[in-house]
């Protein structure tokens, strides 16, 4: 029983999806305030080249400061677990303290 239900799912998809692509593309009507809109295009389209041709062409160069550069320190003993948890925190609280406003 289940093998015809299968069977019969199965022709039934097949043919859905046949006809599916056999269908021809409906053609769309364009709505009739297209005009309305390509008006206001154009005159933005004009705005934005005048504004292009007011602006001088500067480029604003932004300088990044050099990244620390942390070298290793020999043969340093490894640090515990806590103590760097603490420089960490340490760190984080600087760095808090620096973007508050006073």
């Amino acid at each position: 029983m289940r093998r015809l239900l299968g069977w019969i799912g199965g022709a039934v998809g097949g043919v859905t999806a046949y006809r599916l692509m056999r269908r021809r593309p409906q053609v769309v009507a364009e709505p009739s305030s297209s005009a309305v809109s390509d008006e206001r295009a154009e005159e933005l389209r004009a705005k934005l080249a005048e504004s292009r041709a007011a602006e001088p062409e500067t480029e604003a160069v932004v300088e990044e400061p050099p990244a620390e550069v942390v070298e290793p320190e020999g043969e340093a003993e490894p640090e515990s677990p806590d103590d760097r948890r603490r420089r960490v925190h340490e760190e984080g609280r600087a760095a808090l303290d620096e973007m508050k406003p006073e």
